[in-house]
């Protein structure tokens, strides 16, 4: 939790309910005696404060001005708005006059909101079901707006657009205004069953949030052609209880029993005031980018939520602070938020007032894991690892002579005429070249130049240009997996069929059968010279090439529940897969050679290297990196933990309970590609898919999720997610038969890929072009590619290095 100290006590002379406060870095402004305003200095609260009089009826609603320098505020009351100059009111006082402001704005009836816009030229006006733009300078009515069935809540000028208005109204609504026409942009349907109270734009990420008075919080994305798409949804009181969860499993400590009470007694949470700390650039918590912390004044303390993950980071609990002297709150003005801020609070239930200083750079961002964790070796093998276990070779089966003669072979006597040993060998005079010498360096060289021509493009944008569309099967397509070279395609199927493409999808495919049920996971080998194929009928099989019988079998005697992950590992000196809550290390050795007599016998070894069970609920996920030596092994169990485990110690290392609200069915990590090259640091990014809780995207080395995605559809299917091989990009199937392309630095979805027949299960990037594959529950595969540059200002790994870093 972060503290807050109390830095001035106000006495009000009336409650104040529902009444726009006003407060900045400076100043502290309220009503007296309804008709005046009192304004304190913040860093001088001895000092006695200035009195503004000019309303002749009570003052509803303050606020100050966005820029720092000159520091105004504008007023009003049914009768008049006014514009006060704060410096030029103090010169007034100190030459012993009274202080004077601007009319704005007369008779324009009861003012709820009022709202400057970026450049203090303009102020809005809440008036009624009428929204009034004046302005800043002079006595005139600029726009007088009026749409909203129900009275107006609050309105917000967009910052980096002066000409578009955004406004929240009780009919549970909001609405885009174009200043330009006066006309309506933008029209939301009805968000919520209780009316909308507070607007918040966010500059650098160019989205629009708006609350209710039930705490449900919209975030929307606001592009230039101002059409709102939903980025996500988020619940007050259902992020205070997971948090309350989290830290009762992280801490078991005082804390606990209190937050228990708080489940048990339903408080309304409206969502009251919003700001968000990315308003100013010179804050720096952690070094994060591009990623914002959203402040929430509601009914009983203030709340600290990530939007990049839609989580609660923490609470100023009013009730834990008996020295504020409130329990309920009645308003709220936040002013813009920084790591030194301070906030202006007004009791529910008697007239008191306080100014609250506030410190978010204790605010420190651990992981719930011991942390420090990586996918690039630290340290070497220890002597007992067993990653150091080898598959010892069979020996020869002829016995060895006694004093080390050596076999010699059989040869005949030259008196036996038919061995040939005495005729007298011919003489060749001259030997014709047949066969011309063909130039293999050129050939060598043309190869090395294509390879080198062939690099991932890092400037390339989303393949979303759909080339390709193949019905394949009736069965779904289960998963999907590009070779390394990205020339070969491995289709799993949900008729126990294994299909293997090239990369176009052009010609009749290679069918690999011997499954009985479904296939559940391929996988490559890093030589691309074998592949496996698990399913759900409790075996494994290694296929090659040369042969359509599987050069290995693991039957189902092996394993007493299906297999949910299986793949090559280390290089591929391992076979890893779990069964049940058991993780497995084989090692193998592949023999593709064949006894005519005894075919059914296997030739192919494999020996058991390690088995590991991280706890008693079942792994419904795994991924591990095979492209380089990693002693990391991620794995996801049905208790919706997520488990690191270090087989280089054999052990875990770290364990992140109630990651998703469902159980996990998906692990994607980032493991880049031959083709193209990324930071160090973005390697240790992967992805987490679950039923109804979106796509979340984690930080090994804090364990910590960074980021979330969830407007893609996800409520029964177990669809699958894929990472770009130049760490740009994310994909996401969906059951609204659509495939998503996210920005891997944004939660706003880039591309939305539609007319698919069915729901998009399986998802797959090219590693050697820009393409993406999608495979849909009734068997059709669509092949999508990228035809243009993608303006970049910056290089692929700082891009990737930006997430990396959201919690380094």
């Amino acid at each position: 939790m972060i503290d807050g100290k109390l830095s001035l006590s106000l006495t009000c002379d009336k409650l104040l309910i529902n009444q726009q406060l006003a407060c900045c870095q400076s100043y502290s402004g309220i009503p007296q005696h309804g008709k005046n305003v009192l304004l304190y200095s913040n860093k001088q609260t001895q000092q006695k404060p200035l009195v503004l009089t000019g309303h002749h009826d009570d003052i509803t609603a303050m606020t100050f001005g966005k820029k720092s320098s000159p520091i105004i505020l504008c007023s009003a009351s049914s009768d008049y708005i006014i514009i006060w100059d704060i410096e030029a009111c103090q010169k007034r006082r100190q030459e012993g006059k009274l202080a004077a402001g601007t009319v704005i704005g007369t008779l324009l009836g009861k003012v709820v909101h009022l709202s400057f816009c970026f450049f203090d030229e303009r102020v809005a006006a809440c008036s009624g079901t009428t929204l009034h733009v004046l302005s800043s300078k002079r006595q005139e009515v600029i726009h007088k707006l009026k749409g909203h069935l129900g009275p107006l809540t609050s309105a917000e000028f967009c910052p980096w657009n002066t000409n578009i208005l955004v406004s929240t109204s009780e009919d549970r609504t909001f609405k885009v205004w174009d200043l330009k026409t006066g006309g309506v942009f933008y029209q939301s349907f009805v968000l919520s069953g209780s009316p909308l109270l507070s607007v918040l734009f966010l500059e650098r990420e160019q989205h629009l949030i708006t609350g209710s008075t039930d705490g449900q919080v919209w975030c929307f994305s606001f592009n230039d052609d101002v059409k709102c798409h939903l980025v996500k949804k988020m619940d007050l009181q259902k992020m205070e209880k997971r948090h309350g969860e989290r830290q009762e499993t992280v801490s078991h400590q005082g804390g606990v029993a209190e937050q228990s009470v708080i489940d048990k007694v339903e408080i309304s949470k409206p969502v009251i005031t919003m700001a968000s700390c990315e308003q100013f650039p010179g804050i720096h918590f952690s070094q994060e980018i591009n990623n914002s912390w959203l402040c929430i004044g509601s009914s009983n303390g203030l709340y600290v939520v990530e939007l990049a993950t839609s989580e609660l980071l923490t609470v100023l609990y009013f009730k834990d602070n008996p020295t504020l002297n409130i329990n309920m709150v009645g308003s709220w003005s936040i002013p813009a938020v920084s790591e030194s801020m301070v906030v202006l609070v007004s009791s529910l239930f008697n007239p008191h007032a306080v100014l609250i200083d506030l410190c978010l750079s204790d605010l420190k961002k651990t992981g719930v894991g011991d942390g420090g964790f990586s996918v690039f070796p630290s340290s070497p093998l220890l002597l007992e690892s067993p990653l150091n276990a080898e598959l010892k070779r069979k020996e020869s089966s002829h016995p060895k002579k006694k004093g080390g003669l050596k076999e010699k072979p059989l040869v005949f006597h030259s008196k036996v005429k038919s061995s040939g040993y005495t005729t007298k060998p011919r003489m060749t005079m001259f030997s014709p070249q047949t066969n011309t010498q063909k130039k293999t360096p050129i050939k060598k060289s043309h190869k090395l130049l294509d390879f080198l021509q062939s690099n991932y493009p890092e400037d390339s944008a989303a393949p979303t240009e759909q080339r390709i569309e193949l019905n394949i099967a009736n069965k779904q397509v289960s998963c999907l997996q590009y070779s390394g070279d990205g020339k070969q395609i491995l289709c799993g199927l949900g008729d126990r069929t294994v299909l293997l493409y090239n990369s176009s999808l052009t010609g009749s495919p290679t069918a690999f059968i011997g499954h009985d049920k479904p296939v559940s996971s391929v996988s490559w080998s890093l030589c691309r010279q074998w592949w496996l194929s698990a399913a759900e009928d409790l075996s494994l099989r290694i296929w090659t090439k040369s042969s359509s019988e599987p050069a290995l079998i693991m039957g189902d005697t092996t394993f007493s529940k299906p297999i949910r992950g299986a793949q090559f590992y280390y290089m591929d000196k391992f076979l890893l897969l779990t069964s049940g809550p058991s993780v497995y290390m084989y090692l193998y050795n592949i023999d593709i050679t064949h006894d005519d007599i005894k075919r059914y016998k296997q030739r192919s070894v494999i020996k058991l290297a390690s088995c590991l069970t991280p706890s008693a609920s079942d792994i419904t996920a795994l991924s591990a990196v095979n492209e380089f030596h990693s002693y990391i092994v991620l794995v996801c169990c049905s208790d919706r933990s997520i488990q690191v485990l270090d087989m280089n110690k054999g052990a875990v290392g770290s364990v992140l309970p109630d990651s998703h609200s469902r159980a996990i069915h998906s692990i994607t990590q980032n493991k880049g590609s031959t083709f193209t090259s990324q930071a160090p640091e973005s390697y240790n990014v992967f992805l987490t898919s679950a039923i109804t809780d979106g796509v979340k995207m984690w930080d090994l080395r804090t364990m910590r999720c960074v980021r979330r995605y969830e407007n893609h559809v996800n409520r029964c299917h177990p669809c699958s997610s894929a990472i770009s091989p130049c760490g740009r990009f994310i994909a996401s199937g969906s059951e609204d038969n659509c495939a998503y392309v996210y920005d891997i630095r944004s939660s706003t979805y880039l591309h939305k890929l539609q007319r698919h027949s069915d729901t998009v299960l399986s998802v797959a990037f090219n590693p050697a072009t820009p393409e993406l594959l999608t495979g849909t529950l009734d068997g059709k595969l669509r092949l999508y590619q990228s035809c243009k540059a993608f303006p970049l200002s910056h290089d692929t790994s700082t891009a990737v290095h930006c997430v990396s870093n959201m919690t380094a």
